[in-house]
């Protein structure tokens, strides 16, 4: 059964595509036509990728790894920072940092920091410095606030990465690449689909059109979420259930008492049938 609704990809402008002139060849088997000097996406074909992106981000959700979203561009950084949020993913909405994902230990240096910062205001430390280091503190935390405290939770490499617009997010797709991690995209006509691993065929300058992808991909990754969940709960349930009878044998044991063996002796002899006496030897 398919996620995405045609109408709805139709309503969001999803099959618009960049102006004839400018649009690169390899996107040709997913282009349907040409109106008014403008190329339209093949809405069908657009259905299937959105389809068999969304089970593949279900599935990654659902053995617990991360997706980390990039869009920086005006229209979609607002609405991929939300939709991000609500399902628990990392995103990449204010300026992608050379070495994001080559060099990212540098970058666990940098939100460590930014953790570093908040403790010392914890603990009073922060108000012992002079007014001048407080304020360069301050905007030190901002800063990195603004670029990193998005992924501030991202412990390890992401699992895969999803972009809007291939050509602006180049060097996120270059790095990916490199670390032959899974990129999937929002790809218009006008750019390059080859290195990317899930295409989307779309529109990605319209913000209803990007809302509207965002919107099925997020769906598919919340319910792979609520698998994981219900997984874990029963996993518990049945530890506990098995726990529970070892736990009950092992009060039974406690509270058996001490076996008393003379008086299970006496007991024995007692039930047992007496035997006969031997007849008398006649005297001479």
């Amino acid at each position: 059964m398919s996620r995405t609704n045609f109408q709805e990809l139709l309503d969001a402008g999803v099959h618009f595509g960049h102006l004839a002139r400018k649009w690169n060849p390899k996107m040709a088997p997913y282009i349907f036509d040409q109106k008014n000097g403008i190329h339209i996406i093949d809405l069908h074909k657009t259905v299937v990728k959105i389809d068999e992106a969304a089970e593949v981000m279900k599935d990654l959700a659902k053995s617990g790894r991360k997706i980390l979203f990039v869009a920086t561009k005006k229209q979609a950084k607002d609405i991929v920072s939300e939709k991000a949020a609500e399902v628990n993913m990392p995103s990449i909405t204010e300026r992608w940092a050379g070495g994001m994902l080559t060099n990212f230990p540098t970058i666990r240096k940098a939100i460590k920091k930014m953790s570093t910062i908040d403790k010392m205001k914890e603990d009073g430390t922060f108000e012992k410095l002079a007014k001048r280091e407080r304020l360069q503190v301050d905007r030190q935390r901002a800063k990195l606030e603004k670029n990193l405290g998005s992924i501030r939770d991202m412990s390890r490499l992401p699992s895969a990465v999803f972009v809007v617009d291939v050509q602006k997010e180049a060097n996120a797709v270059k790095e990916a690449n490199r670390l032959n991690i899974p990129v999937f995209a929002m790809v218009d006509t006008c750019c390059d689909p080859t290195p990317i691993d899930y295409v989307i065929p779309a529109n990605d300058d319209a913000t209803k059109s990007i809302e509207c992808i965002m919107n099925v991909l997020c769906k598919a990754i919340q319910e792979g979420l609520e698998e994981r969940k219900l997984e874990k709960d029963k996993e518990a349930a049945e530890e506990e259930a098995a726990v529970k009878p070892t736990a009950k044998k092992l009060r039974a044991r406690k509270g058996a008492k001490p076996v008393d063996i003379e008086a299970e002796a006496a007991e024995e002899a007692a039930e047992a049938p007496a035997e006969t006496a031997a007849p008398a030897e006649d005297a001479e």
